[in-house]
């Protein structure tokens, strides 16, 4: 897939607070995706985002802001090796190459920080969109957690665990 056109994938400022909680919000408060109270409060969203251990990524066309990720380790100690992230898009600019475009940035990112992997920890069944963005990707399916969330429509469903080496990694 091409990058779509003026994209830029740049770290999140304190600026971009306003319009990255109007990001969040709708997604959150859909309930379909992630494991967040969909009752959140624009500033506990920011606060969930925006953690310390987080690096947070704006991905913006002329100024419009189309989607963030963030880039954190997965673990701590033992586990540090490997990153996890979190991504979100405007519901406007699905289809437009916004997603794979920042799942490419943050690969490279986590390569560049010497990770050895990347690993989505609960990847709702039922968010096929993600799971072919991430399985074109090279990502493979390495566990599957039976009925672990409660989809607002379709009841319990199951989660996935997504895994990727990153490059440099021989196994």
């Amino acid at each position: 897939m091409r990058r779509p056109a003026g994209l830029v994938i740049r770290p999140a400022t304190p600026a971009d607070a306003g319009v990255l909680a109007a990001l969040l919000l709708p997604v959150f408060r859909a309930g379909e995706t992630y494991t967040i109270d969909p009752a959140i409060t624009p500033e506990a969203a920011l606060a969930y985002w925006c953690a310390a251990e987080k690096t947070v990524f704006i991905a913006e066309v002329s100024g419009a802001i189309l989607g963030s990720y963030y880039l954190r380790p997965n673990q701590q100690g033992g586990g540090a090796h490997v990153c996890n992230c979190g991504f979100v898009t405007a519901a406007a600019a699905y289809g437009q190459g916004i997603a794979r475009a920042m799942l490419d940035h943050a690969l490279a990112t986590a390569t560049a920080k010497g990770y050895r992997a990347m690993q989505f920890n609960f990847v709702v069944s039922t968010n096929q969109r993600a799971i072919d963005i991430w399985q074109r990707a090279g990502f493979r399916i390495v566990g599957r957690l039976p009925g672990a969330f409660d989809h607002p429509r379709d009841g319990y469903v199951d989660a996935l665990v997504m895994w990727k080496d990153l490059p440099g990694v021989a196994r």
